[in-house]
């Protein structure tokens, strides 16, 4: 008898503080800055290097490029950009290899789908993606060698 008595003078206690949970459809979570949500990709930057799928540990990133139509400029122009959202881990190693920024982080992070199928998203889908895009803290200034500010 004496359990029961004191199960319920802890609910009773408990229904008293402020609640800590979220109405999430409704109310979005507020993400930390550091936070690796769902890439955003610019075409226009991408020079085909194939860096991010190469460093890609789960071989979700499918790149393929063709040579610049017009003779007189060098390199590739992006024909296809892929990436299977259902392996993929989100480590941020494809943005950090980029040379050119043309892969970035987004602090979006809904995913959620009724079919496996609608998780490998292409190109046109990656560069729509730009709501939220992860801006790094450049403000801070880096310290000289004898640990001094300059």
């Amino acid at each position: 008898m004496f359990g029961l008595v004191k199960g319920l003078g802890i609910t009773l206690k408990n229904m008293t503080k402020p609640k800590v949970t979220y109405s999430y459809p409704d109310e979005p979570l507020e993400m930390p800055d550091r936070f690796r949500g769902i890439q955003h990709f610019d075409p226009e930057k991408c020079i085909v290097c194939n860096q991010c799928a190469r460093i890609c540990p789960t071989d979700c990133i499918t790149l393929t490029g063709k040579k610049h139509p017009d003779p007189e400029k060098k390199g590739k122009v992006i024909d296809t950009y892929d990436i299977n959202f259902e392996i993929c881990i989100l480590c941020d190693l494809c943005t950090e290899v980029c040379p050119t920024e043309a892969i970035v982080m987004t602090n979006n992070y809904e995913l959620a789908v009724y079919s496996r199928d609608e998780l490998f998203k292409d190109l046109e889908w990656l560069h729509n993606n730009n709501t939220n895009i992860r801006v790094e803290n450049n403000s801070a200034k880096p310290k000289a060698p004898g640990g001094k500010s300059s």
